[in-house]
């Protein structure tokens, strides 16, 4: 029996709470090896005023070409940001030389409406050339509407039928056809709740909590990584995604308890534990 294990494709952030340093341990205490391939490091996450950022681009294909020549293979590969469109290019033919991993894209564009500052259109473009290899997609409302080239809605609602469409035309793109739109509020609901729209070859769940606080640093991120590690170890996507957002229920709510600013992220390492 092999221990299965995840290349992590993503920054590298020493505080904050997000990005590898949340994926890693994450994915750890699920049993899995995970195997960072560093995107760049940061001392700290870009929502503080100032931060050191070291790009790794340059370095990329050089990690890559390392583990190549040790001939190392993964169960699953999982991205997160993506700086430049040569990352994006590196990253898709890493993918493409690893078609027997799950490849699970987390399509970190924007929020909210509006693109992240380094983000373009034809950074746009080429994310969406990923999903040709991914088995699950996991983006939130904006980056949905992005990959989908429609409007982000006024309101920031959409209806669970309009949704169900979104999801499946996102699929359509993908070979897994799995995707999960997080962090979303129906537009029959007063604000109060969260939901986690999920779709599987057609067949579509909601799994939905209550909205606590304020948003948070690496919440997607402590999201992505319970879901990716949980599918990984074989689980349905309906129970990694409830296992993903009752887990990053837990932390939100002791965030609020700590009384946590927004930039420090999730405090999960009193819960680790708890993974299994």
């Amino acid at each position: 029996m092999n221990q299965k294990r995840i290349a992590l494709i993503n920054d590298i952030t020493g505080f904050g709470r997000c990005s590898i340093t949340v994926e890693l341990p994450i994915i750890s205490a699920l049993k899995i090896q995970a195997c960072p391939l560093p995107t760049a490091i940061l001392s700290v996450h870009t929502g503080f005023e100032s931060y050191f950022l070291d790009d790794y681009t340059d370095n990329m294909q050089l990690y890559i070409d390392s583990w190549n020549v040790n001939h190392l293979n993964f169960d699953g590969i999982a991205t997160g940001f993506l700086g430049s469109e040569t990352q994006i290019e590196i990253v898709n033919k890493f993918i493409e030389a690893n078609q027997e991993s799950f490849v699970m894209i987390d399509p970190v564009m924007g929020d909210h409406g509006r693109l992240y500052a380094s983000y373009n259109k034809q950074m746009c473009r080429k994310m969406r050339e990923l999903l040709i290899y991914a088995d699950l997609v996991t983006p939130n409302l904006t980056e949905a509407c992005e990959l989908l080239g429609v409007a982000y809605p006024s309101n920031g609602k959409l209806s669970d039928s309009k949704l169900a469409t979104m999801a499946a035309n996102i699929a359509s793109k993908t070979r897994g056809h799995k995707v999960v739109i997080t962090g979303v509020t129906l537009d029959t609901d007063d604000g109060s709740n969260i939901t986690n729209f999920v779709f599987d070859n057609g067949n579509i769940n909601l799994i939905t909590a209550k909205k606590l606080g304020f948003d948070r640093s690496g919440t997607g991120d402590v999201f992505f990584a319970v879901l990716a590690g949980s599918i990984i170890n074989g689980e349905s996507i309906i129970n990694s995604t409830k296992k993903a957002a009752d887990f990053v229920t837990r932390c939100i709510e002791y965030a609020e308890k700590l009384n946590l600013s927004w930039n420090y992220g999730l405090p999960f390492e009193e819960f680790l534990v708890d993974l299994k």
